[in-house]
């Protein structure tokens, strides 16, 4: 018999000190399943709600601004196979840009810039993706286009840059996923990848992985910080092409931006904030 009592205090005290337990846990936590609104981020240990429990280190999905990318949200999870042709299956097949343009190719030239849709939370990181692939299907018409069209009659040569000469008989007309022009952008843009970018800058028609990292070099030397910052796709408009399309410039050109931007949003799951127009 009093064994038997024994046992039932402890279970009591087990029971008692798991209700304690339990209370100790915020009180918007909501099962360990994730199926959190998307509003609420998703600890690390599965619960829903707000706040540096949830939000912080670990969070898997939601608003998070912990250090470490929420599981599920890598460039290579967003920028899926259907994605990536949703956008390239778009282009005739006569395109120049069929066959040269593959997820694979943007995926290498991404590990080379791990700032690129991982610095921010999972909602940031989705918006810059969407940034990033809604300029690149503009400024390609959904990647046909390697050279800009009509480029040739373009030279794209600032003589007054000393620092980053024009070469004779190169000329720096747009090329690749964000149409690189002009030598001021071609000279740094080779010196930070590792090719000629004054001398040799058909290499960005001609190798896709180079034609990548120029797009990605030039996003995070100038846009990049503009979606983390919180200031919008707009922003990101006059920073590659505002000086032509900006304040009515060409209104049908930004809304078309605006337009593949928001659509990727939707198919990211995410809002595409403020400040869309620039």
């Amino acid at each position: 018999m009093a064994s038997f009592i024994k046992m039932n205090a402890l279970l009591s005290f087990i029971l008692v000190l798991v209700g304690f337990l339990a209370a100790l846990l915020p009180e918007s936590a909501s099962g360990q399943n994730c199926g959190c609104p998307s509003n609420l981020c998703c600890s690390q240990y599965g619960y829903c709600g707000l706040g540096d429990p949830y939000c912080g280190t670990g969070c898997r999905q939601g608003p998070c601004y912990g250090s470490s990318p929420s599981q599920g949200s890598s460039v290579a999870d967003i920028v899926s196979q259907g994605f990536f042709d949703g956008i390239i299956n778009q282009a005739d097949n006569s395109c120049e840009g069929k066959g040269f343009y593959s997820r694979n190719s943007f995926l290498g030239a991404a590990n080379s810039y791990s700032q690129f849709g991982t610095s921010g939370s999972q909602d940031v990181n989705k918006r810059e993706i969407a940034a990033f692939f809604a300029h690149v299907t503009h400024e390609t018409g959904h990647f046909c286009y390697i050279n800009e069209i009509d480029g040739s009659t373009r030279n794209y040569c600032d003589s007054t840059n000393t620092q980053y000469p024009c070469v004779p008989g190169k000329a720096y007309f747009g090329r690749g996923p964000l149409q690189l022009s002009w030598n001021y952008n071609y000279g740094p843009a080779g010196n930070s990848i590792g090719f000629d970018g004054l001398g040799a800058p058909e290499t960005v028609a001609n190798d896709p992985l180079v034609s990548f990292k120029t797009g990605l070099w030039f996003w995070m030397n100038n846009c990049h910080s503009l979606i983390t910052s919180g200031q919008g796709f707009g922003a990101t408009i006059r920073a590659i092409n505002g000086a032509i399309e900006c304040n009515g410039g060409n209104s049908q050109a930004v809304n078309a931006r605006v337009g593949y931007y928001t659509s990727y949003c939707n198919q990211f799951g995410v809002s595409p904030g403020d400040n869309l127009y620039c």
